[in-house]
């Protein structure tokens, strides 16, 4: 059974578990899907074991958010990404303004996502097609990634090479980057899906591979020392899967979400579903696993509603 909370007037784009506190949860939200309109960040509080999800405390903004990230370094910090192209950063300690902002993207910041080894920056992607580097106190952005062609929809930091990152974009690639590589050259380019990339993610166990998602209606699992092809693919399935996480607790579970309305879990030894959450009655654009308590899980949707609930994995 699902805990529910309705964004009234919002429709979810993504939602995150704090890693400090396992009653904490955070949901990027806009108006009119996201097309025109306002943008609201609302801090949640959760209770496993119980039927409450409520809301702390919200921020609204003047444009669509459609990414948010915790401060690996602060547990009262947030960065989100905007559809004005803003980075804004905030602390949900005060009550209105951010206390951060920049704005060097030219489109709609579409992932944002701190760096959990380092903890001291995180990436941004956009559909301008840039990907760029972010140090909180710097004024400007650090570096500037800039290969791929229309939309970057991902960025996700490597769990084992605090300095290197890898990106998803709408001309059916995967790129992996290293800060510290000259003149921002990407240091290898997968490619393999016949349609827009949406989403990637790390498995933390097995650090060499990641799992991606496509309008293709297919999820691929790779390997960085083997660009040339996937060690994995699942589908195609009926809908495109807007969304893919790793499990923190296991290698072996990845949750899916996306236009087929439901998030599912997945077990990637052998291609079978564990799980199916069903109770949306709209795309699911936000999924995320707790980092306390293990098959604990929230999804976001475009029927304004986020849900918590266990899985049994």
């Amino acid at each position: 059974m699902a805990t529910g909370f309705r964004t009234v007037g919002f429709k979810g784009y993504s939602v995150k578990f704090s890693p400090f506190s396992d009653q904490l949860l955070a949901v990027a939200s806009s108006a009119n899907f996201g097309l025109v309109g306002n943008g609201r960040l609302s801090i949640l509080g959760t209770q496993l074991g119980t039927q409450s999800l409520l809301e702390r405390k919200h921020f609204d903004t003047q444009d669509g958010l459609f990414d948010v990230s915790w401060n690996e370094a602060h547990e009262n910090q947030l960065v989100t990404g905007s559809g004005d192209g803003s980075i804004k950063l905030w602390d949900i300690t005060l009550n209105s303004h951010p206390i951060s902002k920049w704005h060097e993207h030219k489109r709609e910041v579409m992932s944002v996502e701190w760096n959990y080894v380092t903890k001291a920056s995180f990436v941004s992607s956009s559909w301008d097609g840039t990907a760029k580097i972010w140090n909180p106190a710097s004024p400007q952005s650090i570096r500037t990634f800039s290969e791929h062609q229309g939309c970057v929809y991902e960025s996700a930091w490597s769990p084992r090479q605090p300095d290197q990152f890898a990106t998803c974009g709408e001309d059916k690639l995967i790129k992996l980057w290293s800060v510290n590589q000259p003149h921002g050259k990407s240091i290898a380019t997968f490619g393999g899906h016949m349609d827009q990339v949406l989403s990637l993610d790390w498995n933390k166990y097995a650090p060499e591979q990641f799992a991606t998602s496509s309008v293709d209606r297919t999820i691929k699992i790779w390997d960085i020392r083997n660009p040339r092809g996937q060690l994995a693919m699942f589908g195609p399935f009926e809908f495109s899967v807007r969304r893919v996480k790793f499990s923190p607790f296991s290698p072996h579970y990845i949750a899916a979400a996306g236009y087929d309305m439901s998030a599912s879990i997945w077990d990637v030894r052998n291609g079978s579903v564990v799980f199916v959450h069903d109770a949306h009655r709209e795309f699911v654009f936000g999924v995320d696993w707790s980092l306390f308590h293990p098959g604990a899980m929230a999804t976001c949707s475009w029927d304004e509603q986020v849900h918590l609930f266990k899985v049994p994995v």
